[in-house]
C-alpha cells in the first residue's frame, strides 16, 4: 500500500465548489479496485488549506490501473478546475501507523 497526498491551497470563496468537485470525484474512487480508502480534510487554522489522502494498492495500481481506467476521465474532469491550486502531489510508503481503534475504545 502507498498513500498519495495532494495538498491544495483553495481560495475560501471556492471551498464549496472544491468540496463538490471531490464529492463527484469520490464516486469514481469508491468503485476503483486500486483505491483502498481516501479522505479530504480542510485546515482548521488555515481553512484555505486542504489535504486529500488516498490509499492505493500500489503506485502501479494508481498510475497504470486507475489513471488508464474508464472512470479516470470523470474523476479528472471533476477536480481539474483546482489543478493550479495543487502545492504537492506525491506518493509515500507508510512506515508506521497506529492500530485501528473501535469506536468503543
Amino acid at each position: 500500500m502507498v498513500v498519495e497526498y495532494i495538498r491544495y491551497t483553495v481560495p475560501i470563496e471556492r471551498a464549496a465548489e472544491f468540496e463538490q468537485a471531490y464529492q463527484t470525484a469520490s464516486r469514481v474512487l469508491d468503485t476503483d479496485p486500486h483505491c483502498l480508502s481516501y479522505e479530504i480534510a480542510r485546515g482548521v487554522e488555515e481553512p484555505q488549506n486542504w489535504v486529500v489522502r488516498i490509499e492505493w494498492d500500489s503506485v502501479t495500481g494508481h498510475e497504470q490501473g486507475f489513471r488508464t481506467s474508464p472512470g479516470f476521465a470523470e474523476f479528472f474532469a471533476a477536480v481539474r478546475p483546482f489543478f493550479d491550486e495543487i502545492q504537492e502531489m506525491k506518493h509515500y510508503d507508510v512506515r508506521q501507523a497506529a492500530p485501528e481503534r473501535s469506536a468503543n475504545g
